[in-house]
């Protein structure tokens, strides 16, 4: 069961921000389950990011600021479920060991946020860390925005600026930058806002749409952060034809859209759908439109909401959301729901094609390798000690037909079957295409944590699956190699972050 991160919109709980404000030194923690139940839980990644407790969605500003990665988040401090939207915050040398920080951004009560802090970017201001978010509130029928069944909320764009260099804590505008959508226009969503810099202005891009007329991304200008004009649709997509009570289901609002350049190529990501569309095209600065020339899923699987940012060196790193596909009670009782995927890095290729790897610096985390010869016709076992692996298959000139399987007391409960001659890979409902022509060094990486597995295919698929009916000494891997020539399978231990999956 896929979650969409307005599901539990429905049964919002007003009021309760009014016990967390900013400067808290601590995150709120649940009674039950206790600490030590989230520490045994072997469900529990131990080397991805996730709060100590309770409910996370989408990665929110990831900044390099002093020397430090800051990475914060959708959180619900109170519950194990979606709701009381806050901004978590954790920091991190090397993007793989984090420090949990007290929270970002909590709901101002009687404020414009006074619902929820919702998703957005940060930027390097006049030398200071700012936030552009969507705060949400209780408004008339006449002025909401947030039109998926619930229809009550108000969305507005607001601005927080850091007051200190470990950006613990944030000053915000008491009224919002931008406080309606464009007049005239009857708006599916009015959030998630992505901002970058051209010359002397900076452009913003809020996540919408319409009825009838699809998902779109509406376009702003300002030299001052403060004061915007909206200009036009940046770009404008198609509904699917469905008819649905949430518009982010018939493609007619698109959330969480993140415009950017790599490698002199232009790209827009954008989630609607159930799923995450990342696109390659033209981007027109003289008039501010974009066009999609080439258009993909960035995750086949459960991964929503994702944001990107520049490291130092350049790169562009992609965070995303990793969602439960278990049913809300079991998440609920587990005390802890949603993790953060891998960092990866973006490259877009001489044919527009996006590409898609980890980064490298989750390589600290290998322990001893482990090789072995896999002959066609042939398969590889092992019981898993623990639920932290990597597996490093070729393809290239082999074109291989492979299964990776997981088994728990002799069942299989999880399969990818990349068959490169038919250039197709399949994971239990999910089939995908791949490249007919693989570069020499393609290959196929899997990385297992818990109940998480984050699989790259040739550096061009990605596929996030969740698997709950595993546990460390009943689960046996087992790597087949169906038809193709020989190959050589690496794999690597990989350490935890923490001494009890808390993380920090």
């Amino acid at each position: 069961m896929k979650r969409d991160r307005r599901v539990f919109l429905k049964s919002l709980v007003c009021g309760t921000a009014s016990g967390l404000l900013l400067g808290q030194p601590r995150l709120a923690r649940s009674v039950t389950p206790s600490d030590a139940d989230l520490a045994h839980d072997p469900l529990r990644p131990e080397y991805h990011l996730l709060p100590p407790h309770n409910w996370m969605n989408d990665p929110n500003g990831p900044i390099w600021w002093k020397g430090q990665y800051h990475l914060f988040y959708q959180l619900n401090p109170h519950a194990a479920v979606w709701g009381d939207m806050h901004w978590g915050h954790a920091t991190s040398p090397d993007m793989v060991h984090w420090h949990h920080q007290p929270i970002a951004l909590a709901p101002t009560p009687g404020g414009p946020d006074s619902e929820g802090c919702f998703s957005g970017s940060a930027v390097i201001f006049e030398g200071k860390p700012t936030f552009i978010y969507t705060g949400v509130q209780n408004a008339p029928p006449a002025e909401t925005t947030l039109h998926d069944g619930n229809d009550k909320l108000r969305e507005t764009q607001l601005l927080a600026t850091a007051e200190d260099d470990d950006l613990l804590h944030w000053k915000k505008l008491p009224t919002p930058i931008i406080a309606t959508p464009p007049q005239g226009m009857y708006v599916t969503g009015f959030r998630d806002p992505c901002v970058w810099q051209e010359g002397d202005n900076w452009y913003l891009g809020i996540g919408s749409g319409e009825r009838g007329i699809g998902g779109c991304v509406l376009l702003y200008r300002s030299r001052d952060l403060h004061h915007w004009e909206y200009l036009h649709k940046l770009v404008q997509g198609k509904p699917n034809g469905k008819v649905a009570v949430n518009p982010c289901d018939s493609g007619e609002m698109w959330e969480c859209p993140d415009v950017f350049a790599v490698n002199g190529r232009h790209c827009l990501l954008y989630s609607t759908e159930d799923k995450v569309f990342w696109t390659t095209g033209e981007y027109d600065t003289r008039h501010h439109r974009y066009i999609p020339m080439r258009t993909g899923v960035l995750d086949h699987g459960a991964y929503y909401a994702p944001k990107s940012f520049l490291a130092p060196d350049g790169r562009r790193i992609l965070w995303g959301w990793i969602r439960e596909t278990r049913p809300e009670p079991q998440f609920a009782a587990a005390g802890w729901s949603g993790a953060m995927a891998l960092p990866r890095v973006l490259t877009v290729n001489d044919e527009g094609q996006l590409e898609i790897e980890p980064a490298i610096e989750i390589e600290k985390l290998r322990g001893a390798e482990e090789t072995s010869m896999l002959p066609a016709g042939t398969s590889h076992k092992q019981t898993l000690a623990t639920l932290r692996r990597e597996i490093h298959i070729p393809l290239g000139d082999a074109k291989p037909k492979i299964s990776v399987r997981l088994l728990t007391n002799g069942n299989s409960v999880w399969e990818l079957v990349v068959d490169t001659p038919a250039s197709l890979a399949t994971c239990a409902s999910t089939t995908f295409a791949l490249p007919p022509q693989l570069k020499p060094d393609a290959s196929v990486r899997i990385v297992i944590d818990g109940s998480v597995i984050e699989s790259f295919i040739a550096d061009r698929e990605a596929l996030t699956s969740r698997v709950y009916n595993v546990s460390p000494g009943s689960t046996d891997l087992q790597i087949e190699l169906v038809k193709g020539q020989t190959l050589k399978v690496r794999q690597w231990p990989l350490a935890a972050i923490s001494p009890d999956r808390m993380t920090t």
